[in-house]
């Protein structure tokens, strides 16, 4: 599967939304995640806005409820020609099984859906105090990936951290979609589990999901494409 970087369109209006991706008007069209505050503010014509830009998109809603619930709400997401989806992986095995039932469209062809395994601003101290779970981060982590792997899932979401842990137990073409991704030369805001473009292309990610170093960059297009290079390799 190709690598790519996926902006993280994490604004609250279409027109914000829209006026950004202009910039990228007459160059490369990036891949591009639609998460819960922009889809919840602006509904599914944003989908259907950006898609017909040529973008492809990654709607991230992390669904987590009771299977039947959740199968049904998958055929309605994948009506709208997302390229790619997620639960969480902490809904079962039967709930995400049921995420890919519904997914499948009347011709057979399904978006990549992937699984939550822990947030990247979750500590492995928090996950125990607040979440009462056991055992180390990355033991959780690679559970979660077996359970999603289990389920007929494409792949998960982890900190690029665990990449390299999650493709040893659930094979090299199992998908890592990795957020947490900051410069060098950065600061972490709210994020706790973070590491370099590059260095999440050395240890396996295979789409790195990048927010405010891009979209708050005075120069939002040469920050996509810095991005680009160092996970890429591109010259």
């Amino acid at each position: 599967m190709a690598k790519d970087v996926i902006i993280a369109c994490d604004f609250s209006s279409s027109e914000a939304t829209l006026n950004f991706l202009d910039r990228f008007e007459g160059g490369r069209k990036p891949f591009v995640k639609i998460g819960m505050e922009l889809f919840y503010g602006a509904g599914p014509e944003i989908v259907r806005q950006i898609k017909s830009r040529g973008h492809r998109i990654f709607l991230d809603l992390k669904l987590h409820d009771i299977p039947n619930t959740v199968r049904k709400t998958m055929k309605v997401l994948s009506a709208l020609d997302i390229d790619m989806c997620n639960v969480h992986a902490a809904g079962t095995v039967e709930m995400m099984k049921a995420a890919v039932e519904g997914l499948v469209r009347e011709d057979g062809t399904r978006p990549v859906i992937i699984a939550v395994t822990q947030l990247t601003s979750t500590s492995e101290e928090r996950m125990h105090d607040e979440l009462l779970i056991g055992g180390a981060l990355k033991d959780v982590v690679v559970k979660y990936a077996s359970n999603a792997r289990e389920a007929g899932l494409d792949g998960v979401v982890c900190s690029p951290l665990e990449a390299g842990m999650v493709k040893e137990a659930c094979g090299s073409g199992f998908v890592t979609v990795t957020p947490g991704i900051r410069f060098a030369d950065a600061a972490a805001d709210d994020q706790v589990r973070i590491t370099t473009p590059a260095r999440a292309r050395e240890i396996g990610s295979d789409y790195i999901v990048v927010g405010r170093p891009v979209t708050a960059a005075e120069d939002p297009v040469a920050a996509y494409e810095r991005c680009c290079r160092e996970f890429l390799g591109e010259n």
